[in-house]
């Protein structure tokens, strides 16, 4: 599988500009690097934040894993990754194991967001470019996915990867865009994956805690 770094836009303190206005020159800076819209392909994703459900008041929060983040991507919808950060765990299971933790009433979804994106192709390259949306409500930020088609090592692609990130960022610049794209910092040893890129090292990363902050920041904001 091509390897796939997850950024997050990250607002400089005291941005005026608009969601929508940053997401509307970001697609720009990516048409400058000759980055082709798929018209038929509607890029989509969910991350949902499960909380455990204490049966006994004498039992413990502590007790329970409290990093529990559910991902669902669209080139898999038949599969859902779930991250424990707090046991270093990841794994992948049919979907249809979602009505199970239902009916155990074990765990709950405390919150979620949808992302709903465009797919560019530039090349060796391609990049999803995501709206990211709390319970359907207005856009709350930006999550942009880099994939690099022609490895699958990690190791390998990342001199290539941020070389990438620092592009879109000195474009970004150029628009007078006041933030930067920041990677998703993930430490796929001690989910024990290896350099070998999977859908697993997706959902890592999608669950690690600088990503998870923005989003619980985005839900907030909702609410509010």
């Amino acid at each position: 599988m091509p390897v796939r770094s997850v950024l997050y836009w990250k607002p400089n303190q005291g941005n005026v500009m608009t969601n929508e206005e940053v997401m509307s020159k970001i697609s720009e800076c990516i048409e400058t690097l000759h980055g082709v819209e798929d018209q038929e392909c509607h890029c989509h994703a969910c991350v949902t934040f499960y909380t455990p459900i204490l049966r006994d008041e004498r039992a413990s929060f502590a007790d329970l894993p409290q990093d529990f983040v559910g991902v669902l991507m669209m080139e898999q919808l038949n599969k859902q990754f779930f991250v424990m950060q707090s046991r270093w765990i990841v794994v992948e299971a049919d979907s249809l194991i979602l009505p199970l933790i239902e009916k155990l009433s074990s765990y709950k979804p405390k919150s979620y967001i949808t992302l709903n994106g465009t797919l560019y192709k530039m090349g060796d390259f391609q990049i999803r470019l995501f709206k990211v949306l709390p319970d359907q409500g207005n856009l709350k930020g930006i999550i942009a996915e880099i994939e690099y088609l022609p490895i699958s090592s990690i190791e390998q692609s990342k001199k290539i990867m941020e070389e990438m990130v620092d592009t879109l960022n000195e474009l970004a610049s150029k628009k007078s865009l006041e933030g930067h794209f920041v990677q998703a910092k993930a430490n796929y040893a001690k989910y024990g994956l290896d350099d070998d890129y999977t859908s697993q090292h997706t959902a890592v990363q999608y669950a690690a805690t600088s990503l998870t902050e923005l989003i619980q920041s985005a839900l907030r904001s909702h609410d509010n």
